[in-house]
């Protein structure tokens, strides 16, 4: 019998640390980078490219392209057992890959995993077999907006553009805000500890480069202090600039 492959050198080489995300990039034989990240009994190896676990679905590039596809031919369809399987599937892998890749601080990869993820869970919002199996998911999406908006608004400070970094701060939050509308959880979400994480960082950005509050801000705080001539003002000034 020939021998067995074991992990130990990595292992042994690398240990678990329980209170942090332990990560990092490796060449291949092949001169492919993969991710690996250390879990407690061993090691996760990701892809770079593609889906996480370097397999296609069906032909597609992911299972995600699969019921887009269908959705072309039919919106007129619920999930069976064997997609919702999929679709998790295909969820716990980019999100894994999400947070190595803001662990990695490769913001615009994170982004990207993000906006799968999304896109997923619309596809599985839109063809759920049932309400529960639907809010099993759905109670995820603030935090891959969360996760989503902090990689972009980081991956802008890259590029040292603050003011992009601001606004895509700005953007998330009105988004998370609709969000929490739509789930009767409006009264939650200046206290939400995602919220505050970011407001903090966009107040932070304005304060270090000088920038003014946006209008969203102006907008809000108009309201606050109940002046509603002004706010009514902004509002229409922020419809014809998002009409532009």
């Amino acid at each position: 019998m020939g021998s067995s492959k074991g992990l130990d050198d990595v292992l042994g080489n690398w240990e678990f640390d329980p209170n942090s995300l332990s990560v990092r990039l490796v060449k291949e034989s092949d001169g492919r980078d993969v991710i690996q990240m250390r879990i407690d009994l061993g090691v996760l190896q990701m892809e770079t490219q593609g889906r996480p676990d370097g397999e296609t679905f069906e032909g597609y590039p992911s299972f995600l392209d699969r019921m887009l596809t269908m959705e072309e031919k039919s919106t007129d369809f619920s999930m069976d057992e064997d997609q919702c399987y999929e679709a998790d599937r295909e969820f716990l892998q980019y999100y894994h890959r999400r947070i190595c890749w803001l662990r990695l601080q490769h913001y615009h990869r994170a982004v990207e995993d993000a906006d799968h993820t999304l896109a997923l869970m619309d596809v599985c919002r839109d063809h759920s077999p049932d309400e529960e199996w639907t809010m099993s998911h759905e109670q995820y999406r603030p935090f891959v907006m969360f996760h989503r908006t902090q990689a972009a608004a980081m991956a802008a400070l890259d590029e040292v553009d603050a003011e992009k970094a601001i606004l895509a701060l700005e953007d998330g939050l009105e988004q998370l805000r609709d969000v929490f509308i739509e789930h009767e959880a409006e009264e939650e979400f200046e206290t939400d500890e995602m919220i505050v994480q970011l407001t903090k960082l966009r107040d932070s950005l304005c304060q270090e480069y000088g920038i003014g509050p946006s209008l969203q801000q102006q907008l809000d705080q108009a309201v606050k202090s109940e002046q509603f001539e002004l706010a009514a003002q902004l509002r229409d000034e922020l419809a014809r600039r998002q009409t532009r």
